[in-house]
C-alpha cells in the first residue's frame, strides 16, 4: 500500500501554479506525482501518484534517476524525454518546503513541432512565456514566406507567359522569327550529333486572296496554313510564321531527304484544297524549299542555310509553284524537285 501522500505546499495554491507554469510536475518526498499543470497534464498521462521517473527520463545531467538525486541537482538544467509521448522537453527542479519537488517543464526549441502536433494554442502557456512572441513570430514568418512564394510563383508564371508571348505570332498562334532563329541556333549549336531538316514555305497567289477578298479572308488563310502544317508535323519540331505569308519549319532529327519530302508533299496537297472563309472560296497554292543537313561541310552558319533555302524556295516556283525543291549542291543535296 502506498504511503500517504504528501499535501501541497502551503501559501501557494494548485490555481496560482497551474497560473504561473501550466508546464510543472509537483513531486512528492518519494518522487510520485502530486500535481501536474492543465498543459503537461494534457500532453503526458501522469495520473496522481505516478512515480515521476516512470513518466520521464533525464537524459542529462547524467545519473539522475531517483528524487534524492534530483533534489540534489536542484537549479540544474535539465534534458528529458517523457517515456509516453513524442519530443522532447527542458526543465528545472526545485525542492520544496515539504521534502517533494516541484518540476517545471518547457519544449525548448521543439515548441514549433509541440504546438502542432498537440494543437497547442496561447491558453497553453503562461501569459508571461515569450514562447506566444515567438509564436507569432514563426506564424507572421510562415505566412510572409507562402506570400512570396505565391508571389514568386505568379511572377515566373507571368514571365513564361511574357517570353512565350514574345515568341509567339499573334495571328496564328504558332512561333515568330525570333523563336525560329532561337530554335536553329540551339540546333546548330549540337549539330554534330543531331541532324535536322528545314522547309521554307511560301504561298502562291495569296496577294490575290487579301486584293479581291479582304484581309480577314487572308488572316483566316494564314491561320489554317498554321494548323495544317502543325498536324503535319511533331510537337518537338518548330512551325513559325517569320512574316507575311512565310512560314518555317524545322525539324530535329529528321534529315532524311525522302521523308522531308514526303512531309512537304503532304503539306503542299493539304494547301492547295480550296478553304470557305464566311462562305467565300480561297484558293492558294505553296511553294517549299527543302535543306537537310545530311552531307553538309564545315561550320554551318545560320544565314548560309538560310540563303541556300531560299534558293530551293525561289527554284520550287520557277518549276510552277506547288512544288518541293532541296537546297543546291554543296550543302548535301540536289536540285531537283524530287530526291
Amino acid at each position: 500500500m502506498l504511503p500517504a501522500l504528501a499535501p501541497f505546499p502551503k501559501g501557494l495554491t494548485q490555481a496560482a501554479l497551474d497560473t504561473l507554469m501550466p508546464m510543472h510536475v509537483a513531486l512528492d518526498a518519494a518522487g510520485r506525482v502530486r500535481a501536474t499543470g492543465p498543459t503537461i497534464g494534457r500532453i503526458v498521462e501522469a495520473p496522481f501518484g505516478a512515480p515521476f521517473f516512470d513518466l520521464f527520463a533525464i537524459r542529462r545531467p547524467e545519473g539522475i534517476g531517483d528524487p534524492a538525486t534530483l533534489r540534489a541537482r536542484a537549479g540544474e538544467r535539465l534534458f528529458l524525454r517523457s517515456r509516453g509521448a513524442e519530443g522532447t522537453f527542458r526543465g528545472v527542479a526545485v525542492a520544496d518546503a515539504e521534502d517533494g519537488t516541484l518540476v517545471n517543464l518547457s519544449f525548448g526549441p521543439g515548441i514549433i513541432e509541440a504546438v502542432r502536433r498537440y494543437g497547442l494554442t496561447e491558453a497553453d502557456f503562461a501569459a508571461t512565456d515569450l514562447a506566444i512572441e515567438l509564436l507569432y513570430v514563426v506564424e507572421a514568418k510562415s505566412m510572409i514566406m507562402e506570400e512570396l512564394r505565391t508571389l514568386n510563383v505568379r511572377l515566373r508564371g507571368a514571365k513564361n507567359e511574357a517570353e512565350q508571348q514574345a515568341r509567339t505570332d499573334p495571328l496564328t498562334g504558332v512561333r515568330n522569327r525570333r523563336a525560329f532563329d532561337l530554335a536553329l541556333d540551339e540546333v546548330l549549336s549540337g549539330q554534330g550529333a543531331r541532324p535536322f531538316g528545314l522547309m521554307h514555305v511560301d504561298l502562291d497567289f495569296f496577294k490575290a486572296v487579301n486584293d479581291t477578298l479582304g484581309h480577314a479572308a487572308g488572316d483566316a488563310v494564314l491561320r489554317h496554313v498554321a494548323t495544317v502544317l502543325t498536324q503535319e508535323t511533331r510537337t518537338s519540331d518548330t512551325v513559325a510564321r517569320i512574316g507575311g505569308d512565310e512560314f518555317m519549319v524545322l525539324l530535329p532529327n529528321v534529315a532524311d531527304r525522302a521523308r522531308l519530302f514526303e512531309i512537304a508533299e503532304r503539306v503542299i496537297s493539304q494547301l492547295s484544297q480550296p478553304i470557305d472563309q464566311s462562305g467565300k472560296r480561297c484558293q492558294v497554292a505553296a511553294s517549299v524549299g527543302l535543306w537537310s543537313s545530311v552531307g553538309a561541310q564545315g561550320p554551318l552558319l545560320n544565314t548560309e542555310i538560310l540563303a541556300q533555302l531560299d534558293a530551293a524556295l525561289y527554284a520550287a516556283k520557277r518549276q510552277g509553284r506547288a512544288r518541293a525543291c532541296f537546297a543546291p549542291d554543296g550543302y548535301g543535296s540536289a536540285w531537283p524537285s524530287r530526291p
